[in-house]
């Protein structure tokens, strides 16, 4: 009855609040960033031609709009004006991979990538041990997280969306945003405990990597 009553009440009812809009956050805008490819090494005759892979899929999460975005070669443009506004770009091989392949894109706005504030994870560990070391290797060692699939596994979704399967572009967006969140993990963790942990096949076990993360390090100077 209450329902009916509310009927003829002198004051009409309060219209429905609207969804409450995703929090942005202050401080620096950091971005995590990862992109997938359209082709192999293989496919444009060797690693001394990144530039030639094309984009797939980019992602980048943003730390101010807490949120993920998305780009397909499309928007390659786009990605790029997105990167351009960060404080910091974050990644893994994000230098001497990612800025390569989407550098062709950014040649059209004579954009320079490399000159974006940028921290590459694996430089800084390469640095450390002389040797490289894989996303996985340090994710599951870490944070206790694998990836997904690996870039092999989304090529071969690639053919098969420009094959006709529309939901493999789905698939490779889904990784791709995996392997971000996976990133900003990971250097979290860094940055707030001061190590990150690996495994070597000449040694045992886990090993512990000592590191300073601290993004103040790396941030874009002040205007």
């Amino acid at each position: 009855m209450a329902e009916q009553f509310d009927l003829f009440a002198e004051n009409p009812p309060e219209p429905a609040p609207e969804p409450a809009k995703k929090e942005e956050k202050s401080g620096p805008r950091i971005q995590y960033f990862d992109l997938e490819t359209q082709k192999s090494a293989d496919d444009v005759g060797g690693w001394g031609n990144i530039h030639k892979m094309g984009l797939a899929v980019g992602v980048v999460w943003d730390s101010v709009d807490q949120d993920y975005s998305t780009y397909l070669e499309a928007d390659a443009l786009k990605l790029v004006d997105k990167l351009k506004t960060a404080d910091l770009v974050i990644g893994f091989n994000v230098i001497g991979f990612d800025y390569t392949v989407l550098q062709p894109y950014a040649n059209e706005k004579h954009i320079d990538l490399q000159e974006i504030p940028t921290f590459d994870m694996l430089t800084d560990v390469h640095r450390k041990l002389n040797h490289r070391l894989s996303l996985n290797n340090l994710a599951e060692c870490t944070l206790g997280a694998q990836k997904t699939a690996d870039g092999l596994e989304s090529l071969k979704w690639w053919k098969e969306y420009l094959a006709g399967d529309a939901a493999k572009l789905d698939q490779i967006i889904e990784y791709c945003k995996m392997d971000v969140q996976i990133t900003r993990d990971l250097f979290l963790f860094g940055k707030d405990n001061g190590y990150v942990e690996y495994t070597s096949r000449s040694k045992n076990g886990k090993l512990r990597l000592n590191v300073d993360w601290n993004p103040e390090r790396f941030l874009k100077p002040s205007a």
